[in-house]
């Protein structure tokens, strides 16, 4: 199984608030248009590499999603013209992803009005499994993702229920900044997100007509994070 696709990302574009249920379980307001944040390379897990670190003081919140990997550049594409085809024939493949949240860290830069790059950027804060080939997952919208925490589940949904589709999602990103091959895109999380804590176990996957995929497995053990970082006010 492959993992070199993420050792040559050059960035891991992340889409917020892409799933109705998930907006509403977070009281937020559902956007006009996709939005998207970054994630820096240095906050990918590779499956089998190590545990899931839990800063100090920090609340943290799973959010499973399906990521997209490119295999061209994209750049200032027009929305009313790129199609759903336009962009599956830019996908090289897919992974399961975890994108992690400092929930409380993210909470207070939101209220004050200040970046809020460090909740989504510790170390280990975005696992991802093994590379899926393109044609096993003939069709992005039609995948069940979920996520289990010591055995009991607490996300399982279809892809099928995202708001805006990857050519939407993709046209909107290439019209700010170029994408490029090896990029990685995040797709959204559907509902169901909650605090994971040290000492909990994550199993995730994802399936195709409720075939699951081998390669889109994640079994991860959640630990403290050792060093001098611990959540203050800002």
């Amino acid at each position: 199984m492959s993992f070199q696709f993420a050792r040559s990302a050059r960035k891991i574009l992340c889409i917020g608030r892409n799933y109705a249920a998930h907006i509403a379980e977070l009281n937020n307001a559902k956007p006009q248009q996709p939005f998207y944040f970054l994630k820096p390379s240095t906050s990918i897990l590779e499956p089998s590499t190590g545990p899931v670190l839990i800063p100090k003081g920090v609340v943290v919140h799973h959010e499973v999603e399906l990521a997209v990997i490119l295999n061209k550049e994209l750049k200032n594409l027009n929305p009313e013209t790129f199609t759903q085809k336009d962009a599956l024939d830019a996908v090289e493949g897919y992974a399961l992803a975890i994108d992690f949240t400092a929930r409380n860290v993210q909470d207070e830069a939101k209220k004050k009005g200040l970046p809020w790059t460090i909740g989504k950027g510790f170390d280990t804060f975005c696992p991802l499994s093994y590379f899926i080939p393109k044609e096993k997952i003939p069709d992005p919208y039609n995948v069940e993702l979920y996520l289990k925490i010591n055995g009991e589940e607490k996300q399982r949904d279809l892809t099928s229920l995202m708001i805006f589709p990857i050519h939407k999602i993709l046209s909107t990103m290439s019209s700010v900044m170029t994408l490029e091959k090896g990029d990685i895109i995040l797709t959204g999380t559907p509902k169901g997100v909650g605090k994971v804590v040290p000492g909990d176990h994550i199993s995730a996957g994802l399936s195709v007509d409720g075939k699951e995929i081998s390669e889109g497995k994640l079994e991860l053990e959640v630990e403290q994070k050792p060093g001098p970082y611990e959540y203050k006010e800002t």
